[in-house]
């Protein structure tokens, strides 16, 4: 563990293309929810994760981790706004932001990349980068940052891609070992439709 690290875990989504709430989606016998923060726990011991008040998830998050209610605004702001309220609770130096429909969540990776944080500069995140561009809902900040992303929402800003083309990033470095470096893409993968979630039970069942 990192003792300068903290986890936010973001399960506040509307899960609208989905059809049905994604933190409960059961893959491999566990909630997605409860084994992203199982696999966070062994990250870091302050584990928080950002939920709607209308939410319940007391069954399946571990008493370990801590829950935050987000304040709902009236419309549907994306995952930058419970960031940013999740961010208010974090005193650690660093935060790794987790969505929590990342099936394939590895902590070994995870450990791996949280290495590279000793050799960030003046870079404000550290993050995966994929073919559309940066992944920001699986990667590290520097919990300074709510100062930014605070001006850059009461601006009226809403994605964190946008926001992230304004500020500092450093690229995780993947593997040079090809096994390795596949099972990082492959970590990315975020289960968004029932297309998605077949793609991962077929995965499973081979």
């Amino acid at each position: 563990m990192n003792p300068s690290l903290s986890v936010i875990i973001l399960a506040g989504g509307q899960s609208s293309r989905m059809g049905r709430d994604k933190a409960l989606i059961v893959v491999e016998g566990i909630p997605l929810l409860q084994r992203t923060c199982a696999i966070a726990l062994h990250c870091s011991s302050q584990v928080f994760v950002v939920t709607s008040e209308s939410r319940d998830y007391s069954e399946i998050v571990p008493d370990r981790c801590y829950v935050i209610e987000e304040k709902l605004l009236p419309k549907p702001q994306g995952p930058l706004v419970g960031f940013t309220q999740g961010l208010v609770q974090i005193k650690t130096a660093w935060v790794l932001l987790l969505a929590c429909d990342l099936p394939r969540l590895n902590q070994e990776i995870l450990q791996r990349w949280m290495r590279q944080l000793s050799q960030v500069s003046d870079a404000i995140a550290l993050l995966p980068k994929g073919e559309k561009g940066w992944e920001p809902l699986c990667g590290f900040y520097r919990t300074e940052c709510l100062s930014s992303l605070t001006q850059y929402r009461d601006q009226g800003g809403r994605s964190l891609q946008i926001w992230l083309a304004q500020v500092s990033v450093q690229t995780i470095q993947f593997s040079d070992d090809p096994d390795i470096k596949r099972q990082e893409q492959a970590m990315l993968f975020n289960c968004n439709t029932p297309a998605d979630l077949l793609q991962i039970n077929l995965g499973s069942a081979g």
